[in-house]
């Protein structure tokens, strides 16, 4: 019998066309089949929690899959597997799950984090991993437009055009908008979220935060459910799945 595999992975999705498998591009997903491959001389299909976009980081993503070689011990995967990796992309823990895990469906939170840098001129340091502004709204305006955020809503106005949910609902934990080491940061807690819906309210907040819209404005435009009324998508490079949460017993055995 197969040993599920649970893997937390790490990695800058700067080169990548996002998580998921591409014909032409290259991906995260494709490099980490292809590792596990190389590691158990068959094709093995990696289940994410979810896919990240083109550019987009993870610092937290975890994944899994079925290993048919029961006899090696499941930490000892993410030494094989980082062995066949790029340095971009790194496995930073594994262990074995039930078999009944699954890294999306077992899944009861996820958290992203977005990067914004006040700068007239991004060092190229800095550039890949936030998005920088020369004049960013103040950090409690921000932050008032992130708690009117929490709740169940429908988020129909910061989906995205292409998105195939069918319900537009999502249960919001926390969010908030902090300091930290110099960067402006939104962070965001929901049990899921809509194809490109971070990156839209980052956008949007941005917009209200520039005229000084006061933070019920937020609100509104949450109840007005139009896409038309959400501001331009923030970019990708300041994005980053920071955790998933999986509850108490986390899948392990």
């Amino acid at each position: 019998m197969a040993a599920r595999i649970k893997l937390t992975i790490a990695y800058d999705g700067t080169r990548y066309a996002g998580w998921q498998i591409q014909p032409q591009d290259p991906t995260v997903q494709a490099e980490v089949e292809r590792a596990a491959a190389a590691v158990l001389n068959q094709k093995v299909t990696v289940v994410a929690s979810g896919r990240t976009d083109s550019g987009v980081h993870a610092r937290g993503q975890v994944c899994h899959f079925d290993s048919p070689n029961e006899r090696m011990p499941p930490e000892k995967y993410s030494l094989a597997l980082n062995r066949h990796l790029p340095q971009d992309i790194r496995i930073l823990k594994s262990s074995l799950v039930a078999n009944d895990f699954h890294a999306r469906y077992s899944a009861v939170a996820r958290e992203y984090r977005y990067y914004l840098l006040q700068s007239r001129i991004a060092e190229p340091f800095d550039r890949p991993y936030c998005y920088s502004h020369s004049q960013l709204p103040p950090v409690a305006l921000m932050d008032g437009y992130a708690a009117c955020l929490v709740g169940v809503h429908d988020f129909t106005t910061f989906s995205a055009i292409g998105d195939e949910s069918i319900s537009k609902v999502r249960a919001v934990h926390s969010a908030s908008v902090f300091m930290q080491k110099g960067a402006m940061v939104f962070r965001i807690v929901g049990n899921a979220f809509l194809w490109r819906m971070v990156r839209s309210l980052v956008g949007t907040m941005l917009e209200l935060g520039r005229v000084g819209e006061e933070p019920q404005r937020m609100a509104q435009l949450i109840r007005q459910k139009e896409r038309t009324a959400a501001g331009a998508t923030a970019p990708p490079q300041g994005l980053f799945l920071h955790k998933v949460s999986y509850g108490t017993s986390d899948g392990r055995r």
